[in-house]
C-alpha cells in the first residue's frame, strides 16, 4: 500500500482537524491512535487499504522533548512502510510549546531521518482566526500573547514572535518568508526558500493572512520531504497533489455509516471558547461539573457524574459531563493538587466514563480538549478513526470500529478553541442517524 500523504500530529485533536482538511480536499482519510502495538484487526487492515492520507495522533505536544522525538520517529517509519510521498508534521495553530520544545526537536529530527535540508513552519488557520505577520502570530486582530489564549496551562504561550519563540528551540538558524514575497507567487516563495537554505536557514515561519497564502505556500512545497504546521496547510495540499496526479477523483471521501446510540458529551477543556459552548449548553439540556478537588477527596464524586449521566441517557439526552472551569478555579486546583495531578484526576475520570457508558450504550460522543481526547480514546481502546464531514471548522465527525459492537462509534474530537458557541448541541443534529424500525 503507497499513500500520498502521512502527518504525524502531536495531539488527538490536532490529528483530527488536519484530517477534517484533507477529506475536505478530497483525501480518503484515517487517522490512527498512536502506533498499534498489537496486530492489526481485519476491519483495521481493510480501513488502511484505499486511502489517500493517514494521520498518526500521538500525546507528544506537553511531554519530554525527548519522548516526544522517539514517539515521532516511530511514526515516521510506520508511514514510511506505507509509502508516504511527503511527511507533514502537525501542532496547533497557536505554536503550543516551549522554550524546550517541542516542535523543534521534532522537525530536527524528522528533517534528519528524512535528508532534507529545509522545512517550513506554515502554523496560520485563517479560517479560524489564526494568521500570521511579520513572523508574529495573531488571534483574530490581536497578538496571540495578547488574545486570551495564552495562558494554557501546560504550554503557555506568551511570546507571538515565532522567529524567537522557535530559535530557543533548535540549535540551527530560522528565517521568515514574509508577505511581500507570498504575494510574488509560490515561484517567488521558492526561490526565497532556496536562498535561506543556503545560508543555513533551516526552518522558515511563514507570514499567511488568508487561503490564497495557504495555496502559494502549498504549491511552493508541495515537494519537500517533510511540510509542518497547523491544518490550515492541510486543506491546500490536496489540491496541488492533484495537479501532479497523485489523486483521484473520489465521491464522498468523508462518507461514514448512519450513527446509532445516546447522544453524550464530556469536557476538560477550559479554553474560552469551550466555556461558552459548555454555558450555550446547559442552558438547553442537563449537565454535570466535575470537580477535581472532589474527584481527589473520594470515589464518590466520579459515582455521582456516572448516575447523572445515565439518568439523562435514560431520558433521551444528549448530556454533558464537564470539568471545564475559568482560569481562577483552575488556578485553584492545581495549587491544591499540583499541575499534573489535577490535570491527570480529570482525565481519568472522564475516561471512566467514556469507557463505562459507551459499553451500555452511547453511541454518540463528542470530546472537548486535547488532552481529554487523547485520554478518552485510550480507555476506549481506539486504534482508529474514519473521518466524516466537517461539522464546524477543524472538527468532523468520525466513526471508530470497537470490539463488541455491531455498529462503530460515532465519535468528534474538539480542540478546544475550536468550534462555535452552539457546537455541543448542533454536532448531534447534523449527524445522520439509523432510522427506527
Amino acid at each position: 500500500m503507497t499513500i500520498v500523504l502521512g502527518a504525524i500530529a502531536d495531539d488527538f485533536t490536532g490529528a483530527t482537524d488536519l484530517a477534517n482538511n484533507l477529506v475536505r480536499g478530497g483525501m480518503r482519510c484515517v487517522q490512527t491512535i498512536g502506533i498499534a502495538d498489537a496486530p492489526l484487526s481485519p476491519q483495521e487492515i481493510e480501513a488502511l487499504e484505499n486511502v489517500d492520507a493517514i494521520v498518526v495522533a500521538l500525546k507528544s505536544r506537553s511531554c519530554p522533548a525527548g519522548e516526544a522525538v522517539a514517539d515521532s520517529m516511530a511514526a515516521l517509519d510506520w508511514l514510511q512502510a506505507r509509502g508516504a510521498r511527503q511527511i507533514f508534521f502537525k501542532y496547533c495553530s497557536t505554536f503550543d510549546s516551549t522554550d524546550a520544545g517541542n516542535i523543534g526537536p521534532v522537525s530536527d529530527a524528522l528533517l534528519d531521518r528524512l535528508g532534507g535540508s529545509r522545512t517550513v513552519m506554515v502554523p496560520a488557520f485563517p479560517v479560524n482566526g489564526r494568521t500570521v505577520y511579520q513572523g508574529h502570530l495573531f488571534v483574530g486582530d490581536r497578538l496571540l500573547n495578547d488574545s486570551g489564549m495564552q495562558d494554557h496551562p501546560l504550554n503557555p504561550m506568551r511570546d507571538a514572535d515565532l522567529v524567537w519563540v522557535l530559535s530557543r528551540q533548535t540549535p540551527h538558524r530560522v528565517g521568515l518568508a514574509a508577505r511581500p514575497v507570498l504575494d510574488r507567487g509560490a515561484e517567488s516563495v521558492h526561490r526565497h526558500l532556496d536562498a535561506l537554505a543556503e545560508q543555513g536557514v533551516r526552518h522558515v515561519i511563514c507570514d499567511t493572512l488568508d487561503e490564497h497564502d495557504l495555496e502559494v505556500l502549498a504549491e511552493a512545497v508541495v515537494d519537500f520531504p517533510l511540510v509542518t504546521g497547523g491544518s490550515g496547510l492541510g486543506q491546500a495540499l490536496p489540491g496541488q497533489y492533484r495537479r501532479r496526479g497523485w489523486l483521484a477523483d473520489v465521491a464522498q471521501p468523508g462518507r461514514l455509516e448512519p450513527a446509532v446510540g445516546g447522544a453524550l458529551v464530556l469536557s476538560g477543556s477550559c479554553s474560552r471558547a469551550t466555556l461558552g459552548q459548555v454555558a450555550h449548553f446547559l442552558r438547553r439540556h442537563p449537565g454535570f461539573a466535575l470537580d477535581p478537588l472532589a474527584l481527589a477527596e473520594t470515589d464518590d464524586h466520579l459515582g455521582k457524574a456516572l448516575a447523572f449521566a445515565r439518568c439523562h441517557l435514560a431520558d433521551g439526552g444528549p448530556v454533558l459531563v464537564y470539568a471545564s472551569a475559568d482560569p481562577e478555579r483552575v488556578r485553584a486546583a492545581q495549587a491544591a493538587l499540583g499541575v499534573e495531578r489535577a490535570g491527570r484526576l480529570v482525565e481519568e475520570a472522564l475516561g471512566q466514563l467514556a469507557r463505562i457508558l459507551v459499553d451500555e450504550g452511547v453511541g454518540r460522543l463528542v470530546v472537548a480538549g486535547g488532552e481529554s481526547s487523547g485520554a478518552v480514546v485510550s480507555a476506549l481502546g481506539v486504534r482508529q478513526l474514519r473521518i466524516g464531514e466537517q461539522i464546524d471548522p477543524g472538527v468532523p465527525w468520525t466513526q471508530a470500529p470497537l470490539p463488541g459492537r455491531a455498529s462503530p462509534l460515532s465519535l468528534a474530537l474538539k480542540s478546544g478553541n475550536f468550534g462555535g458557541e452552539d457546537f455541543f448541541t448542533r454536532a448531534f443534529e447534523v449527524l445522520p442517524m439509523e432510522a427506527s424500525s
